[in-house]
């Protein structure tokens, strides 16, 4: 492997220097002057706020925004890096794993695999070939799952991991990984640390974006800390806390992360009865099984459970939105109602953000205020016509309030960092005024700063009387927010638990214990 030697390190090879790199969105500098080193077999981790600019700088690094259009030099293992697109940096050996997956759903998940880069000779594939080597990849990141699945019917943590398994068969030598673990559970957080390690024992550099401080401490060598497109810091990650971390991030030092929890719950609001949904493909594989629990004003009820356990497909069907079958009686306010779809769902006061951000909440495409008033325009309508300076007025008061990071509302949304195009969806729902609020992976992606004002939100919104749902594969944010806890497991709810002092290991006993609970 060629490249510059170390000064002091002659084991160790530099592989990647990025020289005060600079690159505006019209007067709006994303990333200002920022360098960054990085040697053969290092793991540095990218931290900063939603909106800093990490995924500008890693879009820059792998060739998304090409060689002329940001100013600053890029050399990859000694030579200088002036790629024309993301093909070209692939050929180098750098991959890039987006927060926002981006595999082809209808696509099985070996066709993935090999999109674009596809095995053979003489105009015909090597399909056997293509399959061992695919097996291979995903026992390296231990999916056990076969290559002709589809991509479609796989969870987001699955989902995941092919992605990471896709990057490694493209013989990488720096590993970009944008909050890898977001959709993951702890025991696939563990293999993808895992993985990282050994990649670092085969001289594979990793830049590791998380907002997961513990797995930045747990993995990195070194971390390099950006706020509002600036260097703020470079250190060695086993000599900096958690609170130093969060400090450089968001410029103070943060109180306590979640709200006190001192809620008196009123009236039930919704009423669930023997819910059972199935898979939508194979309608003979139960998804949520026999469901049944309720909800008070004023409570925040957490929904716990590894991935697969039926938590989002148990909200679906409450929100009208689940694809296939399902059954069951749901009451709202002591009356039975029918919920085909989203609409009547709405119509009887509930909003929804969902899992997926992008295959469900967005727009790309549409101006980041368009998003937040689209379910909301019949409020602003008369006779037919938007009323354009009311519309703009509420957009205006949503990003406010939400502390929405964009130059401007008419930008495109798809243009935001993940965690502010949440912000904005959460905007969405509350325009709607709803009675209950279901939140499904609430802050998935978002930063530590941006998730302390979110929990502070749902704090005030069930305060104000709001009965609100909220689905987490982090067991300490259900913890810190809920009231009590619905704890599922391969579509069966095993637990209501009143959150007295409750710990992650009562929850994770409840949710693996074989009789039910509730």
């Amino acid at each position: 492997m060629s490249g510059l030697p170390i000064s002091g390190s002659p084991e160790k090879t530099r592989l990647l220097d990025m020289r005060n790199i600079t690159k505006q969105f019209g007067v709006v500098k994303a990333v200002d002057n920022i360098s960054i080193q990085l040697d053969a077999g290092e793991v540095l981790s990218l931290c900063g706020e939603n909106g800093s600019g990490k995924s500008t700088l890693m879009k820059v690094l792998c060739g998304i925004y090409p060689f002329g259009t940001f100013d600053g030099e890029i050399y990859f293992s000694g030579e200088k890096l002036m790629a024309k697109g993301i093909r070209e940096t692939e050929q180098k050996g750098i991959a890039i794993i987006h927060q926002e997956l981006a595999l082809v759903k209808q696509l099985s998940v070996l066709e993935n695999m090999f999109l674009g880069n596809e095995w053979g000779q003489y105009g015909l594939l090597d399909t056997d070939q293509m399959y061992l080597r695919c097996q291979r990849m995903l026992a390296q990141v231990k999916l056990e799952i076969d290559p002709h699945t589809r991509v479609g019917e796989l969870g987001l943590g699955q989902r995941q991991l092919v992605e990471i398994a896709k990057a490694l068969n493209k013989q990488v030598r720096l590993l970009v990984l944008d909050e890898p673990t977001a959709s993951l559970t702890e025991s696939e957080t563990e293999i993808l640390l895992d993985i990282i390690r050994d990649l670092r024992n085969h001289d594979i550099a990793c830049i590791y974006i998380s907002h997961k401080l513990n797995e930045v401490r747990a993995i990195s060598d070194k971390l390099c800390v950006i706020r509002d497109g600036q260097h703020i810091a470079t250190r060695d990650a086993r000599g900096v806390s958690e609170q130093e971390i969060i400090a450089m991030m968001v410029g103070r030092e943060l109180t306590e992360l979640f709200p006190p929890r001192q809620r008196q719950p009123g009236v039930e609001v919704l009423r669930v009865e023997h819910l059972s949904a199935w898979h939508p493909v194979n309608r003979h594989i139960k998804r949520v099984d026999d469901v049944s629990f309720n909800l008070h004003a004023g409570e925040v009820l957490g929904v716990a459970g590894l991935v697969g356990a039926g938590r989002t497909e148990t909200m679906e069907c409450l929100f009208g939105v689940y694809p296939g079958r399902w059954q069951g009686e749901v009451w709202l306010a002591e009356k039975r109602v029918n919920i085909v779809n989203c609409r009547d769902a709405m119509s009887h006061g509930m909003a929804m953000v969902p899992e997926d951000r992008k295959r469900d909440g967005i727009v790309p495409v549409m101006a980041v205020g368009s998003n937040i008033t689209l379910a909301a325009l019949s409020d602003f309508t008369s006779a037919g016509v938007i009323n354009d300076a009311r519309e703009q007025e509420n957009i205006r008061q949503s990003i406010a309030k939400l502390k929405i990071k964009t130059t401007t509302s008419t930008l495109a949304i798809g243009r935001l960092s993940g965690g502010n195009q949440q912000k904005a969806i959460l905007a969405r729902c509350l325009l709607l005024k709803p009675k209950i609020l279901i939140l499904d992976e609430p802050t998935r992606g978002i930063d530590v700063g941006a998730k302390q004002e979110i929990y502070k939100l749902i704090s005030q919104l069930a305060a104000q009387g709001m009965a609100v749902i909220v689905i987490s594969s982090e067991l300490p944010e259900v913890l810190g927010l809920s009231d009590r806890i619905l704890v599922m497991h391969l579509g069966q709810l095993k637990a209501c638990l009143k959150n007295d002092n409750l710990t992650q290991q009562q929850v994770m006993e409840s949710a693996l214990r074989s009789e039910i609970h509730v």
